[in-house]
């Protein structure tokens, strides 16, 4: 493998960076942004994720509509805010009726108005502007996107198509947007989207990854999916690769063979592509000055920690306290990447050693949970099958409109083929795995951060809708925002790691989960070194980092933190 350098992305002027969470999709965007607009380039550099903390990186707020970075000449980067671009596009829709319609008239576009949808296709507007803008690609060499983690990453990339193909079929002009939402007015930009996302010679995807089987399995399945696509032009770049360590220290030669194992077992697909590598640093990519260092030559530390942490709890205390108070309903978040899903599993099989009845899921389309542990172990699973419940729920659409003696379909029908009926089919969905609580406990395994937000806010427009519909919702809808935050029956537990980003993105994910009424107490820090005492320096380094990590977590949880050291 070589080593990752801009030079390898440079022909192409818009580079999509995506891969599984936590996998260093924002750290390489970043680097390879600051390095070309080093060369005198003008650069654009997007998050499309919910969740960004391109905000941690350059230390100064990030519009939605682009800010110049002020240590980087030549840089502008962007936050796609899916709620601030949902507002926009609601009052781009109703503003000109305002004065004209009666009262009551706006106040319902601004109900049809407010949904998981509008926020959907509003992000999604967004992200195709800066795709196929005239005026955007003379005046910036490269737009760079730095995606959501990949199962979000795909629903985006999958939306061009998508949209297109229904706007083409659409007859009436309706759609779960409304009448006035003036879909048709988007078909050129949809299909130059489309056009743009498959052309090689404009477009590249970078396939980041790490070392690591998971990592790399999703990058496979990303890879092919994104094909199917047209999304042909793809280089894979492995981040935070060891040099070989002296043997002498057992957790660093351990890690290293880990590393060599899954890059041994690489899977086929990705087996056949240009690969590149970024080596493993010893400090936090949380400056520019560091960003600066990722590409360029190795830069180990040597700081040995003197100190040592205490004052934490196990898993395994967490998972009693869990027990003991009757909690029901569990839920891991937090960054992608930083552990949800082995936390959710060890607290379901846990919980069941314990004498509990559970019932283990994920609302992460990216599905990693192990359905062969869980059964051995006599936990059931319910796994949301996308596909399987948009059919279900379109049946029950059809179903209740011949109830109420509808024999035109072909507005429901339109409407059924939009996209985002499947967001509201999944949702339903969840909240009827959520109703089983009444008789067992239900562990949750959420998607990355910012889907999960996505998931939460459409939990708070429907009890919205609820409450304007004077309860014409199913029961499991109605009663699901109630449950999450009655902190007697769930508890919401944050997964982290003892660095920058995980940890500031994850007091975010707090204060929105307080600000939804939903009270959160206990965090978990995996992949923690400094319990490890290994004696590598270079692992000695990146130990020392982590202590005041480790201590905001603490001050932050009011002590309510379990520690876990790294683990193969």
């Amino acid at each position: 493998m070589k080593k990752y350098a801009i030079h390898e992305v440079k022909q192409q002027q818009y580079l999509f960076f995506t891969g599984k969470g936590g996998v260093g999709k924002t750290s390489l965007a970043c680097a390879t942004a600051i390095a070309m607009a080093g060369e005198g380039e003008q650069v654009l550099l997007i998050s499309t994720d919910p969740a960004s903390n391109l905000q941690d990186v350059f230390h100064q707020n990030i519009s939605q509509h682009g800010t110049p970075i002020a240590d980087v000449a030549g840089l502008t980067v962007v936050n796609l805010d899916p709620v601030k671009a949902a507002n926009e596009y609601r009052e781009s829709v109703v503003g000109p009726y305002r004065g004209v319609l009666p009262d009551s008239a706006i106040t319902n576009m601004e109900e049809q108005l407010s949904g998981s949808c509008t926020v959907e296709i509003a992000a999604f507007n967004q992200f195709s502007d800066f795709l196929t803008n005239a005026e955007d690609a003379h005046k910036y060499d490269h737009i760079i996107f730095d995606t959501a983690p990949t199962g979000h990453t795909l629903r985006m990339l999958q939306l061009p198509t998508a949209w297109t193909s229904f706007i083409k079929t659409n007859k009436h002009g309706a759609s779960c947007l409304g009448q006035l939402s003036g879909l048709e007015q988007r078909k050129e930009v949809y299909r130059q989207a489309v056009d743009n996302l498959a052309d090689g010679s404009k477009t590249k995807l970078i396939l980041v990854s790490r070392p690591q089987r998971a990592a790399l399995k999703e990058a496979d399945r990303s890879a092919r999916e994104l094909r199917q696509l047209g999304i042909a032009n793809q280089l894979l770049v492995v981040n935070g690769l060891m040099k070989s360590p002296d043997n002498s220290d057992e957790l660093a030669a351990e890690m290293y063979a880990a590393q060599q194992q899954a890059l041994g077992a690489m899977p086929d697909t990705l087996a056949t592509m240009k690969t590149l590598y970024v080596p493993l640093r010893s400090y936090d990519m949380d400056s520019v000055g560091n960003i600066r260092k990722m590409l360029c030559a190795n830069v180990a530390g040597t700081v040995s920690s003197s100190e040592s942490i205490s004052d934490y709890q196990s898993l395994d205390n967490l998972i009693h306290t869990i027990h003991d108070t009757g909690k029901r309903v569990v839920f891991t978040m937090g960054k992608g990447g930083v552990g949800k899903t082995t936390v959710a599993m060890h607290i379901a099989l846990g919980l069941k050693q314990l004498g509990d009845d559970v019932l283990l899921t994920t609302t992460d389309p990216a599905n990693h949970l192990n359905a062969h542990l869980a059964e051995e172990a006599g936990i059931e699973m319910a796994i949301i099958d996308e596909q399987k419940v948009l059919e279900t729920y379109k049946d029950e659409v059809r179903a209740k409109a011949r109830e109420a003696g509808v024999t035109d379909f072909s507005y429901i029908e339109e409407d059924l083929r939009s996209p985002c009926t499947q967001e509201i089919a999944v949702f339903r969905r969840f909240a009827e795995i959520v109703m089983q609580a009444d008789n067992k406990t239900v562990v949750i395994d959420t998607a990355p951060t910012g889907h999960a937000l996505l998931l939460l806010d459409s939990t708070q427009s429907y009890d919205r809708q609820i409450a304007h519909s004077e309860g014409d919702a199913p029961v499991a809808v109605q009663r699901l925002l109630p449950r999450l935050c009655d902190e007697g029956q769930s508890e919401f537990i944050i997964v982290t790691l003892p660095e920058p980003t995980p940890v500031l993105e994850a007091k975010r994910l707090r204060a929105d989960l307080e600000r939804a009424g939903i009270h959160q107490q206990w965090w978990v820090v995996n992949q923690c070194l400094i319990l490890n005492h290994s004696s590598d320096s270079f692992l000695r380094a990146k130990a020392n980092n982590e202590i005041k990590w480790i201590k905001e977590v603490k001050r932050i949880s009011d002590d309510h933190m379990v520690l876990r050291p790294w683990i193969k």
